[in-house]
């Protein structure tokens, strides 16, 4: 199944993660873990609120291109320790894009232990996402404001998904979560 067959099919959040020449798909609030009721309000909101829907798709293609191009400069340019890190390249286009205006991104540890104390959990919407990112939410969000100064804050799994990820992140192993990206996306 190809990511574009499995968005359309799959509902929820769904981020691309590039590993080893496949795409690994990490499915993020899929309706296993929903009830029907969940799963109809989800539905109704949708119509009742495009603008809302059109910043979550936002969220998931920025995700979607974030983490493939971490993942494939490190597996292109990442060789050894030494090399700076391709979520550090990533943190730069993160501040491109909050100083042009087009949205804000950053990159928050999800251990409780960040290599980087920049990393920690800040607002108090990072540190509503760290808990639910540590307790096994792959995604999470709140709306905030009214009107033309609605603003969708959304936060999106960062697991070590290549060993590049656990060259630096040593005390993690494959698969871990290593942090989260937190969105904030004008909904419009």
């Amino acid at each position: 199944m190809t990511l574009h067959q499995a968005r359309r099919t799959v509902p929820g959040f769904i981020g691309c993660l590039a590993t080893a020449g496949l795409v690994a798909v990490a499915m993020l609030g899929g309706t296993e873990a929903r009830s029907q009721g969940q799963a109809a309000a989800t539905a109704e909101e949708k119509k009742d609120d495009p603008a809302l829907e059109r910043a979550r798709e936002q969220v998931r293609m920025l995700d979607d291109l974030y983490k493939t191009a971490v993942i494939s400069i490190s597996k292109t340019y990442v060789t050894n320790q030494d090399d700076v890190p391709a979520i550090m390249i990533a943190k730069q286009v993160f501040t491109a894009m909050r100083k042009n205006k087009w949205h804000s991104a950053r990159l928050v540890d999800g251990t409780g232990d960040p290599i980087n104390d920049e990393n920690s959990p800040t607002s108090d919407f990072e540190k509503e996402a760290f808990k639910a990112i540590r307790s096994g939410k792959p995604y999470f969000e709140r709306v905030e404001g009214t009107g033309g100064d609605r603003r969708l804050f959304a936060a999106t799994v960062v697991p070590a998904v290549i060993e590049n990820c656990v060259k630096c992140h040593t005390a993690q192993k494959m698969g871990d979560v290593l942090g989260f990206i937190r969105y904030e996306i004008p909904v419009k």
